[in-house]
């Protein structure tokens, strides 16, 4: 894993246990073919998920709370 990527990954999703779970999904969504949204030379789809997440193009936002 890229410490880099996961460092910048932080600034955007703050909760390790969501940014673990958000990289995760993505991740094996590249495995099973997605395309990617960043141009690297990674092969490590963890790591581009990280990328993906620290460029901004993977958001995570809390679901409203039901009463």
């Amino acid at each position: 894993m890229n410490d880099k990527y996961l460092e910048k990954a932080k600034e955007k999703i703050s909760d390790p246990k969501i940014l673990a779970v958000v990289a995760a999904k993505r991740a094996r969504q590249l495995a099973r073919g997605a395309k990617r949204m960043v141009k690297t030379t990674d092969k490590e789809y963890l790591d581009i998920a990280l990328l993906e997440i620290a460029e901004g193009l993977i958001e995570y936002k809390e679901p409203k709370k039901v009463d």
